[in-house]
């Protein structure tokens, strides 16, 4: 049978796969489109396979909102170059898997892995056949689903993606102004915590002793008495509060003013107390190793040189 490029072009339009494969599928399949893209697929499990050791360090953040059930999701799904990142597929990919977090609403990501993405596979059936379209390593690194009242934001086509979540609801634009500033703060400040109660008494106590340390190890405070040490060391320690706590940090819109302050004057303002309870900060490929790239060694590579 002949195989026209006119077929091969519709299967690639079909499956996103490369023009030979499409072809050598559709050679195998005597021509039957259906039976190439079931081909394809196989296929796309043993690619993913190969493909599943390699480093997935870029990716995308995305978020999604559901009006019905009042929740929103956030999601990293991670690939081994930003060039994938940035392919119109893989972000329609992405923007379904919130869509089925939304609807399934998995605990965990190995339930996430085994829930129905399509009624045709499950998720992870789907990662692998996203694998092989794409041609990287794909990973769904983290998620989770916060319900209630939330303002989120996506920076940077998927850099970093924030939610966070209010105490109450408001209807007033002031108040969606403020929580959205919020979100802005926790996106360019990279808070640890919500507030100085939220940080743990182990995190205290080893901060603690860090700082004393560094202060006793300084010959300029050699022969200071234990109690100027101590007050020293609640002064740093004040100052790591303020670094990583969201309420007592400079607002980035007024440094001359925390967080908590611009709140407080904002709730104020429209009668209905603005604070925000808990939040979600995630940064692609934070803590992941990179892939380093050395294109003179794979130009080399290429021309056997």
């Amino acid at each position: 049978m002949t195989i026209t490029a006119k077929d091969v072009a519709a299967l690639r339009a079909k499956t996103g796969v490369g023009m030979m494969e499409c072809k050598k599928a559709l050679v195998e399949a005597n021509g039957n489109e259906e039976e190439a893209i079931k081909l394809l697929r196989e296929r796309g499990i043993a690619v993913a396979a190969k493909k599943s050791t390699r480093i997935a360090a870029e990716g995308v953040v995305d978020i999604a909102y559901c009006d019905k059930c009042n929740k929103a999701a956030i999601i990293e799904v991670n690939t081994e170059s930003d060039f994938a990142a940035k392919n119109e597929k893989f972000a329609a990919f992405v923007k379904d898997l919130l869509k089925v977090l939304l609807t399934k609403q998995p605990a965990t990501l190995e339930e996430f892995l085994k829930t129905d993405f399509d009624g045709s596979m499950d998720v992870e059936a789907a990662v692998k056949d996203k694998i092989f379209t794409v041609g990287e390593n794909i990973n769904i690194r983290r998620f989770e689903i916060i319900d209630g009242p939330v303002s989120t934001y996506v920076h940077g086509k998927g850099s970093i993606g924030v939610v966070v979540k209010m105490s109450a609801a408001c209807d007033d634009p002031r108040f969606a102004e403020a929580a959205k500033n919020i979100a802005l703060q926790i996106a360019s400040m990279n808070p640890s915590y919500l507030d100085k109660a939220s940080v743990p008494e182990s995190v205290i106590a080893n901060e603690k002793e860090v700082i004393t340390a560094q202060i006793k190890n300084d010959e300029k405070n050699a022969n200071k008495p234990d109690a100027v040490i101590e007050k020293m060391t609640i002064g740093k320690l004040n100052k790591f509060f303020i670094t990583n706590c969201l309420m007592l940090q400079e607002y980035v819109k007024e440094d001359d003013i925390s967080v908590e302050k611009y709140l407080a004057n904002v709730s104020k303002e429209i009668g209905v107390e603005v604070k925000p309870v808990y939040f979600v900060r995630y940064e692609k490929g934070e803590g992941l190793e990179k892939k380093n790239e050395n294109f003179a060694e794979e130009i080399a590579k290429l021309t056997n040189k």
